[in-house]
């Protein structure tokens, strides 16, 4: 089995729609990956026409009227995008290895134990004319980061023409992103997150690059993002009787991270990594059987050995210890730096109003929220401009948002047509309603606000790339909304693309804060939160099914607890120091665990001291 050659032990995981929309176009010519949100056209459109006026390259619109114009305009940009990346990247290659020079600045940025970082540095003693070789030796082995495009399986709107006229599956948000990417000249992966969608899974089985050409490669290749084992299998075996092989499995946490959080039901991430690890080889073979019977049932090219296999994980690593311990303990191929890129406004779109707030957020600020129309709980912080923005309209009596992009339409409470619930015209729907319910004063004060917390997302996350970019954003008063993980409390310092590269390799350390605990810790607290919030939250008396589901959930957490006591005793000597205070504060949050009480009509959930 053949396994890809990676610059970089890391890579940029998609960020909102707005923030990291062009970032390999930053950063992509260095090595490095990171991923694009192609699920809004009209921010895709736009970001063509900034980019080619940039260039000076001419534009020809894509009107949104026109046919096929949301996969077209999608085309379209990756096109572009392909394009400057490569562009970038020739330009790179024809610079001397002189200081600050862009070929100069990728063999910096790599890793220390790199062998190309070491090539590079024999290099750099060699005398001219060897030096000259291994200089053109090394510039015929760097490779461009890959241009990776994400799109969330849960933004499949059905789309309408006129008179109502429901069109096609294929012409739904997410078959259409799909048949973008599809169209586009890229050699690289999609990122399917938010969970199975079969139909548009099957709907992947019409493009010829997702398949292996004569030579067995494939150019397009399917990333999966989960939460869990049982998750990758279920819909890897479905994807493979296709004949569509998952050339990664993303590993995220499903608290410790940002945007919206998909939470497990109590299994923690140290645990679900040791299933991936303990199951690797039996998930490649499994997966391969069925990969081969689904090729030739397709008639397609079939291959003699399985392509190569990626696991990856993201969520909640802050510090260079814990990108080693993933990538050598539980033989990961690449760790997720989200969060702390936020503050890299070298490679993200990112407001300074916005980045003062990230700068400025300690624990208290960052919470899960309840703003996504989709109803899922989203990370957020605590300020943010568009939050400011959703309660001016509602102290000024005119809740919601205009509904200008349509992508979070699910809701038909008062209409046919899905609406969203963060629009104007269902708030106002909504609040009406309960108004004519003759509520307490306190019921409908409780029922009113869960209505009007609901927030404009599809505005708020693109905002972000036309404020930068100077572009004039759709009703800028919606503000800017934000998603960063709870990770984000511990970097306070605005920082260049080069620190925090330095940060995540362990050159330099960005952290100010010395109270941070281990990423898998803040990942169990977080777990406990989230149990003890939806115990309270429950109506009263639970019933026996919430008693259940409570008991077995705080029965996962015991058993990751019990996973981490044997990590701990297991792991090298080296980390004696820091595997002590792990445990300390792994016993301290055993003990709230347990202090949560879980009975039919009442839960007394007993708050023990911060660790």
């Amino acid at each position: 089995m053949s396994k890809r050659k990676d610059i970089h032990s890391f890579h940029i995981p998609v960020m909102g729609t707005g923030y990291t929309v062009d970032t390999p176009v930053k950063l992509a010519h260095y090595g490095i990956d990171s991923v694009i949100s192609i699920v809004d056209h009209r921010l895709t459109e736009r970001m063509r026409e900034y980019h080619s006026n940039l260039r000076k390259i001419p534009f020809e619109p894509i009107h949104e009227r026109a046919e096929d114009s949301r996969a077209r305009r999608i085309t379209a940009y990756l096109n572009l995008v392909d394009d400057i990346v490569v562009e970038n990247f020739k330009k790179l290659k024809e610079s001397p290895f002189e200081n600050e020079s862009e070929i100069t600045k990728y063999f910096n940025l790599l890793p220390d134990s790199s062998p190309l970082r070491q090539k590079y540095n024999i290099m750099l003693r060699a005398n001219e004319d060897d030096a000259a070789v291994l200089g053109q030796q090394l510039k015929e082995e760097i490779t461009p980061g890959a241009i990776d495009v994400n799109i969330m399986t849960k933004l499949d709107r059905v789309n309408y023409a006129k008179k109502n006229e429901v069109l096609s599956n294929e012409f739904n948000d997410a078959h259409a992103a799909l048949r973008g990417f599809g169209n586009s000249n890229l050699n690289s992966s999609v990122v399917f997150s938010a969970g199975m969608n079969p139909r548009l899974y099957g709907y992947t089985a019409r493009f010829n690059d997702f398949y292996p050409d004569k030579y067995g490669n494939l150019i397009k290749k399917i990333i999966l993002k989960v939460s869990d084992y049982r998750s990758a299998l279920i819909q890897g075996k479905f994807l493979a009787k296709k004949g569509l092989w998952i050339s990664e499995f993303r590993i995220e946490s499903g608290l410790n991270c940002g945007g919206h959080a998909f939470a497990t039901d109590g299994y923690l991430l140290g645990p679900i990594l040791e299933e991936f690890k303990s199951n690797r080889n039996e998930l490649i073979d499994t997966l391969y059987e069925l990969y081969t019977s689904g090729l030739e049932r397709e008639g397609r090219t079939t291959v003699s050995e399985p392509p190569s296999m990626r696991i990856t994980v993201q969520g909640g690593v802050g510090t260079n210890q814990e990108h080693l311990f993933l990538n050598e303990y539980y033989d990961v191929d690449s760790v997720g730096g989200g969060t702390p890129f936020l503050l890299v406004p070298d490679i993200v779109n990112i407001d300074e109003k916005t980045l003062g707030v990230l700068c400025n957020a300690r624990e208290k600020d960052l919470y899960l929220s309840e703003v996504s129309p989709l109803g899922v709980p989203f990370n957020t912080v605590r300020g943010n401009s568009a939050e400011i923005e959703k309660q001016r309209r509602i102290d000024e009596g005119k809740p919601g948002a205009p509904c200008l992009k349509q992508h979070l339409v699910f809701n038909t409470e008062f209409s046919k047509n899905p609406i969203c619930t963060a629009s104007r015209v269902y708030q106002k729907t909504k609040i009406k309603e309960l108004e004519s319910q003759n509520l307490d004063k306190k019921e409908l004060k409780k029922a009113v606000n869960e209505v009007v917390e609901k927030m404009c997302l599809c505005v708020g996350l693109s905002n972000p790339a036309l404020i930068t970019g100077e572009m004039n954003p759709h009703l800028q008063s919606q503000g800017v909304s934000v998603c960063p993980g709870p990770n984000i409390a511990y970097f306070s310092k605005i920082s260049s693309l080069k620190e925090m590269v330095d940060h995540v390799y362990g050159r330099i350390n960005l952290m100010t804060r010395k109270d941070r605990p281990h990423m898998f810790l803040n990942e169990l607290k977080l777990y406990i939160d989230y149990l003890r919030s939806r115990i309270e939250r429950a109506p009263k008396p639970l019933n026996d099914s919430q008693i259940i589901y409570f008991d077995s959930f705080q029965n996962k957490l015991n058993e990751g607890i019990a996973y981490y006591k044997q990590l701990a005793e297991n792991i090298s000597t080296q980390w004696d120091e820091v595997v002590s205070v792990f445990q300390k504060q792994l016993a301290v949050l055993e003990e709230e665990l347990n202090a949560i009480m879980i009975d039919e009509d009442v839960s007394i959930p007993v708050l023990a001291e911060s660790y």
